[in-house]
């Protein structure tokens, strides 16, 4: 096909997805996945979509983990902890569950990674930073094999 076939044809019929989704799972979406999914955000820079859940999701963001995050620049406020949904799954290419069990939906061609991270409920915020920095480690990794 020429570079004027392709021009031819809307973007939505040729490629519907040129961003990969990303969906990061925990069990309350209120530490591991909030902090996975907002430094994926800020080191993607709108390369990536997204996203994060839990399958029992908490009232609120674990204080510590935002003030953990915030000491770093990025900023929780805006998040809350979401509900793991089976739609939330099928959007996504990548899915990333840290310690969720077997709650999380498999579906045929979606990449699964199973991130063993210590929980950081109940711990104080000297104990989170080096699973925050652990996630950021992870994080970069997986923005370098996604080649965006």
């Amino acid at each position: 096909m020429s570079s004027d076939d392709h021009d031819a044809h809307p973007a939505s019929q040729t490629d519907t997805r040129t961003v990969p989704q990303v969906l990061f799972v925990c069990v309350h979406n209120a530490g591991r996945s909030q902090m996975a999914a907002a430094l994926l955000q800020h080191h993607a820079a709108g390369r990536v979509e997204v996203r994060s859940a839990g399958s029992t999701p908490a009232d609120e963001i674990n204080p510590a983990v935002r003030d953990a995050m915030a000491e770093i620049g990025i900023d929780l406020d805006s998040a809350h902890p979401k509900l793991l949904t089976t739609d939330a799954v099928q959007a996504s290419d990548v899915v990333v569950t840290m310690g969720c069990g077997d709650t999380c939906p498999v579906f045929p061609g979606k990449r699964y990674l199973d991130w063993d991270l210590p929980d950081p409920a109940n711990r104080t915020l000297d104990e989170i930073r080096p699973i925050r920095d652990e996630i950021d480690q992870r994080v970069r990794e997986l923005l370098a094999n996604l080649n965006v």
